[in-house]
């Protein structure tokens, strides 16, 4: 394990601690922030929040774009958009971040655990598949739970640390189902699958700008779709429901103070000119990364999947158990390499151990196994 803290060390070029992934800031944010206070037009108003949203939905390949103050706002209001209510269902996968459960749940929904595939780390399409044949009918052109007699309105797959699933095949079966693909891309800006953006497959999709992200504003996220209607109504109601108007304050249902400051926005405006480097920066990690490990026994680099440009958010390792997973955590943390493990799955948290669930075999391997090792853009 020396040999891997000496690697990672020479890798980054420092002694010092190393952190998973911290921001870089190396163009024009401080101008744009600058500016930004001069215009005084630092809340939810001002020409960087419109900037942003326009660029952001030309880079990914999205008609509209609407900023947020977080990821995790960003996926709330995508689930009201695909019609999810209180007591529907909605099925994802156990190994996520809890922000795509605290979502689903902010809304009195409920999830369904369906496992993932080993070499993507999101949700498996065949998993998917087996689930409905053998748990739904579609009634009334709505997806029911025979067990339950609850609607699953809405399927959310994750990319994992910016890797894409398969998700044009959970598209297709969500299509068959007559369910709602919402796609969480919190973790995948500038990752594509067959050559399209994630986020883009579904009827909304949702990014993070969180501090740890490939390009960040220190919170902020971004619901993008390409319905002009709830492209509307997603602005709408991040921005308190309120009718526009000159100066009267009327509000027509109850809305959400989502909507990203204008501060936030300048930064992002700024990074988001950085992103494509960043990606290519990542990818040159990863290929150290991947030369390096294949001479480490017992553990395997995660590379992108068959199909995927990764943007290699957060770089990861496979090892051979949860026993040696621990004293690689202990020796590299203990010797200033900041490692950390994949998250507990959901259904192992108390709000959600009861939840429908599939045979999560994958997830569970997976949990048991997988760790982030530093993943910053080296300037």
């Amino acid at each position: 394990m020396k040999e891997i803290v000496n690697f990672i060390q020479e890798t980054f070029k420092t002694k010092e601690f190393i952190p998973l992934h911290e921001p870089r800031f190396i163009g024009n944010e401080k101008k744009y922030l600058n500016d930004c206070i001069d215009s005084t037009f630092v809340s939810s108003v001002g020409k960087y929040v419109d900037q942003f949203e326009k660029e952001f939905a030309l880079k990914v390949g999205s008609k509209y774009a609407i900023a947020t103050v977080n990821g995790t706002a960003a996926l709330h209001i995508s689930l009201i958009l695909a019609d999810v209510k209180k007591e529907d269902e909605v099925i994802t996968q156990p190994l996520t971040f809890i922000a795509t459960c605290n979502a689903i749940s902010y809304i009195g929904a409920k999830p369904i655990f369906v496992d993932v595939d080993l070499d993507t780390l999101g949700l498996s399409p065949k998993s998917l598949e087996n689930f409905l044949r053998v748990n739904c009918e579609v009634i009334n052109n709505q997806c029911v739970n025979k067990t339950t007699k609850k609607i699953i309105k809405a399927c959310v797959p994750m990319h994992t640390f910016g890797h894409s699933c398969r998700i044009d095949e959970i598209k297709d079966i969500c299509d068959k189902w007559n369910i709602s693909l919402v796609e969480d891309a919190a973790e995948s800006l500038g990752s594509y699958y067959k050559d399209k953006h994630t986020g883009t497959f579904g009827k909304v999709g949702a990014f993070s700008f969180n501090g740890n992200k490939i390009i960040t504003s220190g919170g902020g996220g971004v619901i993008v779709t390409d319905d002009e209607r709830l492209a509307k109504r997603a602005k709408h109601l991040t921005t308190t429901a309120k009718i526009p108007h000159p100066f009267e304050y009327v509000h027509d249902e109850i809305g959400f103070n989502y909507r990203m400051p204008n501060l936030n926005a300048a930064l992002l405006v700024a990074q988001l000119e950085q992103l494509d480097k960043f990606c290519d920066n990542k990818k040159e990690l990863a290929l150290k990364y991947d030369e390096f490990f294949k001479n480490i026994d017992g553990i395997d680099f995660i590379n992108q999947p068959e199909n995927s440009f990764s943007n290699y958010w957060l770089q990861a390792v496979i090892l051979k158990d949860v026993k040696i997973r621990d004293k690689f955590l202990k020796f590299t943390n203990k010797n200033g390499v900041m490692t950390r493990p994949i998250w507990k799955l959901m259904n192992e948290l108390e709000m959600f151990k009861n939840c429908q669930k599939t045979d999560l075999k994958n997830s569970k391997y997976l949990e048991e196994r997988v760790v982030n090792i530093p993943s910053s853009v080296i300037l």
